[in-house]
């Protein structure tokens, strides 16, 4: 019997195609790793030579996996097939033809942080200001011009503004550093092959005679490096299978380019399409309802899964009151979908859009004693920059907490570096005193330099203000008016990558956090915080990670699949992600995110959404996302939060809160939507004299009228009624409000 033999019809035909371009559209669960496994196979069996076949990938995991099903399929050959990611590929032939473009064999690969740090010794040699520009935000900018395949001079005639001048400026110097330093980066691995081949076609020859037949998984994924180096490979002979789902293209914000799929045919018209439609891990419901979704995209290859899986269960819409009650929603069903179906916890999955959404399901899930796994990151309360700013709280809280204050002491730099807090050390160890102490006496260490010195009373007054004033500001306030004066969102809001950005939404979901637990607990402390913080990032009682819950993006868990899916936060701004009116590309990203994360579920998919959402440190009252109205309504099950599961578990706490919201609401007679970031991110001002009825303008939210004014001296807030926005809740003391009249 034929290894094809054991493949569907269609996944024959698209593997028993030896010569020529191939595309094989394949759809979520219908097997294609598989199909491609079984095409390399027959590929050798047909005797093609091992070391003429090249299969490029995106992870190593995925190519090692791959020449292991090839090896128990057709034995021992399939070691000799060239197979890894396309780094790592571009990386070996580098080593052999370096030479070639300059570089030596030994050229060194400078990982993220080593670029980093050329650029800032090429900012220090220009000038160039941390102000001006950001290392970090310098580093992501030339990534993305060299992925787009932009050389510093056509970066420089482009640049708009005065950081891309700048950071022209710097990509000029960075590449001839590089260079120097016989160093290539991870986008010049990609690079540096292109500029080898159009240099020299006959090593661009030699290497289209090597690799007779390539292949390519996860084409969708690839950017425009990437789609340049194929073609130049693939132009020879031709013989270019491709393999992927354009439904599945989420990484465009890494630079994959959707059009490089699309277009395939465009590009070689001679191509056999293959279509597996088939799925092969899905219920009926569950599959019914991706395909409807992902439907509502224009720019996509037709096709239409189907499965012989049962229909199955319908999928559970459910509406939370808050993002509290949307984790002990998800702790509670999968308690009660353990007890029914007996399934173990590895059978579950928690999805969700943003990283900062995961602190109330971690915090139900721990609540519930339900162990749990997350993906793709560390657990929220151990994220570094949420570590951070809990050590300045703890800090102020308990000023002898010694391992709080050096982590903080220099963060964000202010020039007290590991000597001085040595030497700090030594002083309170000799006088017996604690550190915090000691940093008041430090104008008395005739070892530590003046301005130091003065950066360190600096860092202690800071300390003594907010131990001074935290008795007399609610423990919001504290945080956010501490945060504020730091400048942390601030930095990673000029950074701009996409690591700042998520650090960004983190440190904002603590202040969502720290403003919960003040609504939730008359006369809050921040003690009372910290210490529920600390029970609940304990995880030492927690059982073997291996049968838990897994948690992760909707990003990470392309390629995996659970029986039983939760999928949280599934409501408009938040998922499909946007801050203005989404564009087109945009929102048929997000929409084939959606469709990725439905395409998970084998069994029970549950889609949920809130009422009331504390993000960025506000109350918000989002909207039902429009991926669920693309769900047939019969395929659905909608539950609201005041079912009798709900009761039963939470014992009234989500309703409660709720109660608490509407009468705010009632007794302002407004929506309660107090200011999204300025009145806490912006420096603190001088106190102003409004009036009810005056006018005003805001540097974020533009003109408004004041409609009401509470507090005095640094307390004091004001209800402003915003052109085109509605009202706003304003601490005058961080809002900067200009009284116009």
């Amino acid at each position: 019997m034929s290894l094809l033999d054991q493949l569907n019809s269609v996944q024959k035909s698209a593997a028993s195609v030896i010569n020529g371009p191939v595309m094989i559209v394949a759809g979520a669960g219908s097997g294609k790793t598989r199909v491609l496994t079984y095409r390399i196979a027959h590929l050798l069996e047909s005797n093609i030579p091992p070391y003429e076949i090249l299969a490029l990938t995106f992870t190593n995991k995925a190519a090692n996996e791959m020449k292991e099903r090839i090896s128990r399929l057709v034995g021992v050959q399939a070691k000799n097939i060239w197979a890894g990611t396309f780094h790592s590929i571009f990386a070996r032939i580098l080593r052999q033809e370096s030479e070639k473009i300059g570089y030596q064999r030994s050229f060194t690969i400078y990982d993220t942080e080593d670029q980093q740090n050329v650029i800032k010794n090429i900012m220090t040699s220009l000038n160039i200001s941390r102000q001006q520009a950001n290392p970090r935000a310098v580093q992501s900018r030339i990534s993305g011009a060299k992925n787009q395949m932009i050389s510093p001079q056509e970066y420089d005639d482009a640049a708009k503004d005065f950081f891309e001048q700048n950071v022209a400026k710097i990509y000029f110097e960075y590449q001839a550093k590089l260079f120097k330093n016989n160093a290539m980066d991870f986008d010049d691995l990609l690079l540096k092959p292109i500029e080898l081949f159009q240099k020299f076609p006959n090593v661009l020859e030699k290497y289209q005679y090597h690799f007779k037949y390539l292949l390519v998984d996860e084409y969708q994924d690839t950017n425009r490096v990437q789609y340049v180096l194929i073609n130049l490979l693939a132009k020879q002979f031709r013989n270019l299978c491709v393999v992927g789902d354009d439904a599945q293209s989420i990484y465009a914000f890494r630079g994959a380019d959707i059009r490089n799929i699309l277009d395939f045919e465009r590009d070689y018209p001679e191509a056999k399409v293959f279509r597996l439609e088939q799925n092969y891990r899905s219920t009926k419901s569950i599959l019914t309802a991706a395909d409807a979704v992902i439907k509502n995209n224009r720019n996509q290859i037709s096709k239409t899964l189907w499965t012989e899986n049962p229909k199955g269960e319908k999928i559970t819409v459910i509406e939370a009151e808050d993002d509290k009650d949307e984790g002990m929603q998800i702790a509670a069903h999968i308690q009660e979908y353990i007890s029914r179906e007996k399934l173990n916890l590895r059978d579950f999955a928690v999805l969700y859009r943003t990283n900062a959404q995961s602190r109330s399901v971690e915090d139900a899930l721990r609540r519930s004693g339900i162990p749990y796994t997350i993906v793709g990151g560390v657990e929220f309360y151990k994220r570094k920059e949420i570590k951070d700013v809990l050590a300045y709280l703890r800090l102020i809280v308990n000023p002898m907490d010694e391992e709080s204050l050096v982590r903080v002491i220099n963060y964000p730099a202010r020039g007290i570096g590991e000597t001085t807090v040595e030497k700090l050390l030594t002083v309170a160890t000799q006088k017996r005193i604690s550190l915090f102490q000691t940093l008041q006496q430090a104008r008395a260490v005739d070892s530590i330099s003046e301005r130091t010195k003065s950066s360190i009373a600096q860092f202690s007054a800071l300390i003594a203000k907010y131990i001074e004033m935290k008795s007399k500001m609610s423990i919001s306030e504290l945080a956010r008016a501490v945060v504020d004066e730091l400048g942390i969102l601030r930095s990673y809001k000029d950074e701009g990558t996409p690591e700042a950005i998520g650090r960004w939404e983190n440190v904002q979901e603590l202040l969502s956090a720290v403003t919960e637990f003040g609504a939730k607990n008359e006369n809050a402390t921040l003690e009372q915080f910290l210490e529920e913080v600390s029970l609940v990032s304990a995880v030492d009682t927690m059982a073997d990670e291996k049968n838990s819950v897994t948690m992760m993006t909707l990003h990470s868990a392309k390629g995996l699949e659970y029986p039983v899916v939760f999928i949280a936060g599934v409501e408009e701004g938040l998922f499909p992600l946007y801050q203005a009116a989404p564009e087109l590309n945009e929102l048929e990203e997000e929409r084939r995110l959606c469709y990725v994360g439905v395409t998970r579920a084998m069994k029970k998919l549950f889609l949920l959404y809130t009422h009331v959402r504390y993000r960025f440190g506000d109350v918000t009252y989002p909207v039902v996302s429009r991926f669920i109205s693309e769900i047939p309504e019969t395929l659905i099950q909608k539950i609201s939060s005041r079912t009798k599961l709900q009761q039963a578990s939470y014992n009234g706490i989500a309703q409660s809160r709720s109660r608490y919201e509407r009468s705010i609401r009632k007794k302002n007679n407004e929506v309660f939507t107090p200011d999204k970031e300025v009145d806490y991110e912006n420096e603190s001002q001088e106190e102003i004299h409004l009036r009810t009825g005056a006018l005003v303008e805001h540097e974020t939210f533009g003109k408004g009228k004041v409609l009401q004014i509470t507090g005095k001296g640094d307390s004091s807030k004001a209800v402003v009624n915003f052109h085109g926005i509605g009202p706003k809740h304003l601490m005058l003391k961080f809002a900067k409000l200009r009284i116009l009249g």
